[in-house]
């Protein structure tokens, strides 16, 4: 067989295979990317927003307020409702609502199976403790 045949033969088994292998649909395009703008239209990440500015400012009744709306009007990230349930379990803990606190730990949970406090959370005096009673 001369260089030229074989150069011949293995260019169509190439050119097969990429026939063959084309057939197969291409995968689809990956989603594009959510902006902060986009997230803002909508209610529930709006008043997450809302209530993690109102906690961080040290406005607790607004920030439960903001963040139980937010719960209600439907996360779409299970990481977003984990948040949200985080800073309402810092909240009823830290207002001696252990009972509610507890149960926002194990819904964040529920939420995002993943979910874990930070270690300096977990070593916070007041919920710290019904943190690891709550989640093991």
């Amino acid at each position: 067989m001369n260089t030229t045949h074989r150069h011949g033969l293995r260019f169509g088994i190439f050119a097969a295979a990429l026939v063959l292998g084309g057939c197969a649909a291409p995968p689809p395009p990956p989603p594009a990317p959510v902006g902060l703008a986009e997230l803002m239209e909508r209610p529930g990440e709006r008043a997450l927003f809302e209530g993690i500015r109102a906690y961080d400012d040290g406005q607790y009744a607004q920030a439960e307020a903001a963040l139980r709306k937010a719960l209600a009007a439907g996360l779409r990230s299970g990481r977003d409702q984990a948040s949200a349930y985080k800073l309402l379990a810092f909240i009823t803990c830290t207002s001696e609502r252990l009972a509610e606190c507890e149960a926002a730990f194990r819904a964040a949970r529920v939420a995002d199976p993943g979910f874990a406090l930070s270690r300096p959370e977990a070593g916070h005096p007041l919920w710290g403790p019904v943190y690891r009673k709550a989640l093991p």
